[in-house]
């Protein structure tokens, strides 16, 4: 599906500034739907003069007018005259009589979409925004309702003047961003509220404020209701006296509140605001937990790592005590088994993601075998081509393994005794991860693979931890080649 970017480029017409534009008003796309009780479509202009929706939010609270999505579609003929007529003019558009909508009686309104420039100049539309009412379910307005749509008619104005959106806001979050349905309050231009909706009213009672809301000013509620040794967003005064548009989170009596402002302008003056808040006790500590849980899980992994370190050291003061070649061999090649699983540990106890940049974790996996390359009758050069990418741990683990082994013996064996290269070149698709181990060493009997326990080890990983295949075979001439081929689908599906 193409993003609001495609569609808006492809139409060569727009500038990144007017991209970022539309990105911020379709953002808040939902905020204005539920305000307006309508559907609000963002359009751009097209090379033909006609124009293409790029942006589509429905209501919360009242039925849609498009079960179909019309994002990317031209904008039909009924409403392409009042649409160009709004962005030609600048001003906004209402339809002078019901437009129909497959035998729905509907209000459209074209609100132009004009952009501040930051050096000065002229603002000039660049695109319209449409609001379609659906007319088959009117009814009595309620108070909140009509509150509703002078806030939605005062952002719609704001919109055609280049007031909003703001540039200087900050982003929504992700999660526990407040909605209109969430709770709603406007101020005037002083700060006193003159509605509260009731699921606002609800989360101030639930600080402590017991109380109506409206005739208050806010900033002297939450004053009230905070605790005097209580730490605060330094932004919260110019959030509740409505002068910037900005968010901050209130906690009080174990309650979360999270608030959002949107100044209210009429010609460049303030007139007031509306300020969305938000309950999110449960969120914050759902955010509390998942904090605490990664300082864990990055504690374990940095003791795992340490432990395994530990068990390294007493590996090789092992080997160094041991009087036999052949035990000594062992201990050592345990020792950079054990190095090796305890890279990887390390690697993630340094950062929050369950996936490694492998990267990084076979650079210094490389590091383990240079003992090994700077032997006094063996000179290797080793060296990594091509791209491994990131990995989910429980794949980074085998495959760091894997590559120690491997590298391990192209040095021990392959060029035992002679100076040559190892290569290893990781070429990844999105389908597979192909790995080679190339070296210039003497090179295996053609269908004759090793029967040690590092073969054994390599095939254990390779082909039952990570579904893979793996290829031994002599290169033309000389040296052995290693092809580990691991499809990306088992990787994919444990990274999600």
């Amino acid at each position: 599906m193409s993003t609001l970017s495609d569609l808006v480029y492809a139409q060569g017409r727009s500038r990144d500034a007017d991209v970022e534009w539309l990105h911020r008003l379709a953002g808040d796309g939902q905020l204005l739907a539920d305000l307006a009780f309508a559907d609000i479509v963002l359009w751009v202009p097209t090379a033909d003069d006609s124009y293409i929706a790029v942006a589509h939010a429905r209501p919360s609270g009242a039925a849609t007018l498009f079960y179909r999505d019309i994002v990317g579609d031209r904008v039909r003929p009924q409403w392409r005259t009042q649409v160009h007529e709004a962005f030609q003019s600048g001003t906004i558009v209402d339809s002078a009589s019901p437009d129909w909508f497959e035998e729905t009686p509907t209000r459209v309104r074209a609100v132009p979409i004009v952009r501040q420039f930051p050096h000065g100049g002229s603002p000039i539309p660049i695109g319209v925004m449409t609001r379609h009412t659906n007319l088959g379910e009117t009814r009595t307005p309620s108070r909140q309702q009509i509150t509703f749509n002078d806030c939605a008619d005062e952002l719609f104005g704001m919109i055609a003047s280049a007031d909003f959106p703001d540039l200087a806001a900050p982003t929504a979050p992700r999660r526990g961003a407040p909605r209109a349905s969430d709770g709603l309050i406007r101020l005037d231009v002083d700060g006193i509220t003159t509605f509260a909706s009731p699921n606002a009213l609800s989360a101030f009672n639930r600080m402590g404020f017991d109380d109506e809301l409206e005739g208050e000013a806010l900033v002297e509620v939450t004053t009230r209701i905070i605790p005097e040794k209580r730490q605060f967003d330094e932004s919260l005064p110019l959030v509740v006296t409505g002068r910037a548009p900005w968010r901050a989170d209130i906690e009080a009596r174990g309650v979360a509140v999270s608030l959002r402002t949107i100044p209210l302008k009429h010609r460049g003056q303030r007139i007031g605001a509306i300020v969305l808040c938000r309950d999110v006790t449960e969120i914050r500590h759902q955010e509390q937990e998942l904090i605490t849980k990664d300082a864990t899980i990055r504690e374990i992994h940095h003791r795992v790592k340490n432990n395994l370190q530990t068990v390294a050291s007493l590996l090789r003061i092992q080997a160094r005590r041991s009087h036999s070649d052949e035990a000594r061999e062992a201990l050592t090649q345990a020792m950079r088994r054990v190095s090796a699983i305890a890279v990887v540990h390390d690697t993630l106890s340094e950062g929050l993601a369950q996936n490694v940049n492998f990267d990084e974790v076979f650079a210094r996996v490389m590091k383990l075998v240079a003992e090994v390359a700077a032997s006094p009758t063996t000179h290797a050069r080793t060296r990594s081509t091509g791209k491994f990418g990131t990995l989910p741990s429980e794949y980074a683990t085998p495959l760091a393994l894997a590559l120690t082994e491997l590298v391990t013996n192209a040095v021990e064996h392959g060029l035992a005794g002679q100076e040559g290269d190892v290569e290893i070149i990781a070429d990844r698709t999105d389908d597979r991860l192909e790995v080679r181990v190339r070296d210039t060493g003497v090179g295996l009997p053609e269908g004759q693979v090793g029967r040690g326990l590092g073969t054994q080890i390599v095939r254990t990983l390779i082909q039952g931890e990570l579904s893979g295949t793996i290829d031994w075979h002599t290169i033309m001439g000389s040296g052995t080649e290693v092809t580990i081929d691991i499809p990306m689908r088992y990787i994919a599906r444990s990274s999600n």
